[in-house]
């Protein structure tokens, strides 16, 4: 029987690193990357040291105002959610709850708007 293909060329299982020369040649390529694409004397820039929640007097007006308006439109969406699960009386209630939380979102985006005009 005449095979239409021919045989797979027998390869060797061995890893190219398992030689010493491979690993030297795969070293000094390593070091040639870091070399051109890291120079050594080019830093990061410096992060800014501060929590993810902490409020500090190096922090800017319209950062505070805007994740104040993050958070109150969370926090609207929540109740919203939520009063879909509640009896009537407590529905009515959450829902109004998130009708004060609504206010004081428009309220800290009325500010932001009022900034970015004057700045």
């Amino acid at each position: 029987m005449i095979k239409p293909t021919p045989n797979p060329p027998e390869t060797d299982p061995t890893s190219p690193y398992e030689s010493l020369d491979s690993n030297k040649l795969h070293e000094a390529a390593d070091r040639a990357l870091d070399h051109y694409l890291t120079p050594p004397n080019l830093l990061p820039p410096p992060r800014k040291a501060r929590g993810m929640y902490a409020v500090t007097a190096d922090t800017k007006n319209e950062e505070l105002l805007a994740d104040a308006s993050e958070t109150l439109a969370s926090a609207k969406t929540i109740a919203q959610d939520i009063s879909s699960l509640l009896p009537a009386p407590q529905r009515r209630a959450l829902l109004g709850v998130a009708q004060l939380i609504m206010l004081g979102e428009l309220a800290v985006n009325r500010v932001m708007g009022n900034l970015e005009v004057s700045g």
